[in-house]
């Protein structure tokens, strides 16, 4: 391990992993996986937990990429991250830009149909039913104003 070269990053699933953390914190850096998942994925590929990501070979970064691209097969359902899609019902784990543009898409949805949530939504108003009357305030200061 003293005579290879640490590659200072790893490019997995279109991400960028520091090459000098161990493989199980690496993963982590994808976005929609954890530490449990990162867990699954290594222990499912066989590859030390612990080892530095920045020295695994090229073969091992293969596993993991293959690893992660059938995630869904691997994890138990209730870990997935978009159970019951509305669209197509079926069990999904989104990763990377994956989850930005259904996350996107979801609420442009809701103001599509205008439902209450995405009203609130459009108005940048709170969402989950948290009191507004005193917290949330952004922007320029509303109500009382101070005598000079």
């Amino acid at each position: 391990m003293a005579d290879e070269e640490i590659r200072h990053l790893v490019r997995i699933m279109n991400t960028d992993l520091q090459g000098s953390q161990p493989v199980m914190y690496a993963l982590t850096g994808i976005r929609g996986i954890g530490l449990r998942t990162s867990r699954i994925i290594v222990d499912s590929t066989g590859i030390d937990p612990k080892g530095v990501i920045g020295y695994l070979p090229d073969e091992d970064v293969a596993k993991l990429d293959a690893a992660i691209a059938d995630l869904e097969k691997r994890m138990p359902t209730w870990m997935l991250n978009r159970q019951m899609d509305p669209l197509s019902g079926d069990d999904k784990h989104l990763l990377g830009q994956d989850i930005l543009l259904t996350f996107r898409e979801d609420i442009n949805n809701l103001k599509k149909v205008r439902a209450y949530r995405g009203l609130r939504h459009e108005r940048g108003l709170k969402v989950r039913g948290q009191r507004t009357k005193s917290t949330g305030r952004r922007g320029s200061t509303i109500g009382v104003s101070k005598k000079k």
